[in-house]
């Protein structure tokens, strides 16, 4: 049916052009700002536009690189978007295995593979598949991202 839709502002419609051109050039999305802006409605309703399902994952202190990859994994096979909550609250020890993980995942939709290895198990890939992370930078408990996690996503400043 008709489902309610975003006001469509100057934000919201950069936002969906960054977010558009990063999955263009195989990346993923980064949209940060202060809580309770937009960012995750913004996505979740980029991806209803689009025709695909977002899950919405809200992170914390607990997860590990396991339970990620886990996520990445049935993302992969099934070529909806997910997105990441305040990302940046998980600890660095995990970001820097997650940058590997999401690395592996952009390089086979880049080399337009049906099938590629993730975590030693070869899983099917539909390339449709997407990774958004939102972030509140500023916040106490908050992790600076590695390097290398950065350089996979594109930024979206609120």
């Amino acid at each position: 049916g008709n489902t309610a839709r975003l006001v469509i502002t100057p934000l919201t419609d950069r936002c969906y052009i960054t977010l558009t051109q990063s999955l263009h050039l195989t990346m993923s999305g980064a949209p940060a700002g202060p809580a309770g802006t937009g960012k995750t409605e913004t996505t979740k309703d980029l991806g209803r536009a689009l025709g695909i399902m977002v899950y919405v994952f809200n992170c914390s202190e607990q997860m590990d690189y396991k339970s990620i990859g886990n996520i990445y994994k049935g993302l992969s096979q099934s070529g909806a978007w997910g997105c990441f909550d305040e990302f940046n609250r998980i600890s660095i020890e995990v970001l820097s295995v997650v940058a590997v993980q999401v690395k592996c995942i952009q390089d086979a939709i880049r080399d337009r593979l049906t099938r590629f290895i993730f975590q030693g198990e070869e899983i099917s890939l539909i390339p449709t598949v997407g990774i958004f992370i939102t972030m509140n930078p500023g916040y106490a408990g908050r992790t600076e991202l590695p390097e290398n996690l950065k350089a996979l996503f594109r930024p979206v400043l609120w």
